[in-house]
């Protein structure tokens, strides 16, 4: 009998161990995903005062379009164009957070009178698009999924050969579609990444340190749940299901995606590859890879606006101020920004090797 008692203790001790660590687990996981909803289940809009005007690009037109991705939501579509004998599409992926492809018309400005059309998009829950939230990383993918099947299918769109641009989150959705997408002819992915939680992790690390590694298998898991198959999706997968040309840029000194988890990795992979192009650059940063360097523009603009802040008769910091603050910077923006000059602020150079790689990609 005193055996039996003794067997039991044991067994509820153990049972007590394992649900304690089962606990632990579930709190760890919940922890993680909200973590990530906080950074990536997110809406946005672009800031209108600085938003680009397609009146402030020469002949530039803009045709709008909608179209479903896969929850139904309504996804809004623009279709730039800039003159005639186009003889492809480029379809842009925007960046994450700053709203949706608004900030990329200067692109789609330089595409178009180049002799192409240009496809952009809001990603569900940025700016004209329908959506409470992105729901996560994966979901650019989806949207540029669907951006392709829209453009190929619709009939008031040109057959032409597609190509893609992309840039950060964009760059990932751009090469990680091609799995989807074997058919694009030509890919610039500017300062991507690999895997879809590469970008919990590269943001995260300088708050979260190493406990960043562990929170990564639940993020992956999370998103497995929620996006299916596109969760596992990986540039390098999409690189090895098409023969498109690939273009990789990015900067040694990219503080938002670490160049190691982009050109980096697919150096080492594909540098004998001739469809692999690797543009380095190393004091570009992240959000100015293609734009001009020696454009002082937006460094004067910047520097004005704090003169201007530092003559305002209140504390602009204070809680009771904020909407007050934001009220008087809109305002300031929109009367002093020279659109002219902030709106033409790429480095054409860079841009004509873009050019001719699609070029020599479409002969």
């Amino acid at each position: 009998m005193a055996e039996k008692k003794k067997i039991s203790k044991k067994k509820i001790v153990l049972i007590a161990l394992l649900s304690i660590i089962v606990l632990m687990i579930a709190g760890w996981w919940a922890f993680c995903v909200k973590m990530y909803n906080d950074n990536f289940d997110i809406s946005a809009d672009s800031y209108e005062p600085l938003m680009l005007r397609v009146e402030d690009f020469d002949n530039l037109q803009c045709t709008e379009y909608s179209f479903t991705s896969d929850k139904g939501q309504m996804l809004a579509g623009y279709l730039y164009s800039n003159g005639e004998n186009q003889h492809g599409i480029v379809i842009i992926a925007h960046g994450f957070g700053g709203g949706g492809h608004n900030s990329y018309m200067d692109v789609a400005d330089y595409f178009a009178r180049n002799g192409y059309y240009v496809f952009a998009y809001d990603a569900t829950a940025m700016d004209k698009s329908e959506g409470e939230g992105l729901g996560g990383v994966p979901q650019g993918v989806i949207d540029l999924d669907h951006a392709i099947s829209f453009v190929e299918s619709n009939n008031d769109i040109p057959d032409l050969p597609i190509v893609l641009f992309g840039h950060s989150w964009g760059g990932y959705c751009v090469s990680a579609v091609l799995t989807y997408h074997p058919e694009v002819k030509a890919v610039i992915e500017c300062s991507g990444f690999n895997s879809s939680p590469d970008m919990f992790e590269s943001g995260g690390k300088e708050q979260a340190g190493s406990v960043i590694y562990a929170m990564r298998p639940f993020i992956r898991l999370h998103e497995m749940f929620r996006f299916g198959k596109y969760a596992s999706a990986t540039a390098i997968d999409g690189f090895d299901s098409t023969d498109a040309a690939m273009m990789i840029v990015h900067s040694a000194d990219d503080n938002v995606i670490g160049i190691e988890y982009g050109l980096d990795k697919y150096y080492e992979k594909y540098k004998d590859n001739p469809r692999f192009t690797f543009i380095r650059f190393e004091n570009r940063g992240h959000n100015e890879i293609f734009n001009d360097p020696d454009n002082t523009y937006k460094d004067e603009f910047n520097a004005t606006l704090d003169s201007w802040v530092a003559t305002l008769g209140y504390d602009y910091q204070a809680e009771e101020n904020r909407e007050r603050f934001k009220e008087d910077r809109a305002n300031y923006i929109t009367e002093n920004l020279d659109h002219e000059r902030w709106s033409h602020r790429l480095d054409e150079g860079l841009f004509e090797q873009f050019l001719e790689f699609y070029e020599q990609a479409l002969r």
